[in-house]
């Protein structure tokens, strides 16, 4: 299991994915899911990858060296692709290829192939884009209503992202917002873990402003974790007492309780 996310709003983009992949209780290994393909003032693509493995590492493969092309049999790769589109295709044919190949053989030992891939970034010449690539090879845009997109294990995450970001929140903003969602993942599912990585571009500079991994000791997380929890304490405290909750102390010991009214 895996949590990835990617937040595109008016200013940029932000992607963060972990990096925990298991077989098992016993079986936990860290795997880089989160790549990056640049050309500083051409290009900035990201993906992240989450699903089986050994499907999606295969996919990234393909498309780094070659993907030939059914109609020119010309080899094409994500460095070469004249569109966000076009390249978000690319990945898709590769996913979809890798899929049916192993598809059969991982039925017969009764292993999941399902694969799902954000990819996200710019190409000169064209606005920022962010897709979810599923393993079938077909693909959604990231729009201005839902400016974000998830794969993995992203139910509890996806609150904090719902109430909270719109296309309008800045870019430092849509970065904090990104690790709380991370930092709700992590205390429920423990198949989400660190490091993170995360990448942040900003919109038409055409290569990345931030490019990190961030530790489980690091700093400014922890800071973040400890912060958010206070918040959440305090405001529950602050909220005003349930009505129905001070009414029922006003009824007497054996006495008849009012109904409680539908809202």
């Amino acid at each position: 299991m895996t949590y990835c996310a990617g937040i595109r709003v008016s200013e940029g983009l932000v992607m963060i994915a972990d990096t925990r992949t298991n077989a098992g209780l016993d079986d936990i290994s860290i795997y880089r899911k989160l790549h990056v393909f640049e050309t500083p003032g051409e290009r900035v693509l990201a993906l992240a990858t989450a699903g089986n493995l050994s499907v999606t590492q295969s996919a990234l493969a393909l498309v780094t060296e070659g993907l030939p092309n059914p109609e020119t049999g010309e080899a094409e790769t994500l460095m070469q692709a004249p569109t966000m589109f076009k390249a978000a295709q690319l990945i898709g044919a590769a996913l979809r290829k890798i899929t049916n190949e192993v598809k059969a053989s991982l039925d017969e030992a009764g292993v999941n192939y399902n694969a799902r891939i954000l990819f996200g970034g710019q190409i000169k010449g064209e606005p920022m884009k962010l897709y979810m690539i599923y393993g079938q090879g077909n693909f959604i845009e990231c729009g201005r209503d839902s400016p974000f997109l998830q794969i993995g294990e992203h139910k509890y995450g996806k609150p904090i992202l719902d109430s909270a970001v719109t296309y309008d929140t800045n870019l430092q903003d849509s970065l904090k917002l990104g690790l709380i969602s991370f930092d709700s993942t992590m205390r429920s599912n423990l198949a989400v873990g660190p490091p993170l990585d995360l990448v942040v571009v900003r919109e038409d500079a055409l290569k990345l402003e931030i490019s990190c991994r961030i530790e489980p000791d690091e700093p400014y997380f922890h800071g973040l974790r400890e912060s958010w929890s206070a918040a959440l304490r305090a405001a529950h405290i602050a909220i005003p007492a349930p009505p129905y909750w001070e009414n029922a102390k006003r009824v007497q010991p054996g006495a008849a309780r009012p109904p409680i009214k539908a809202v």
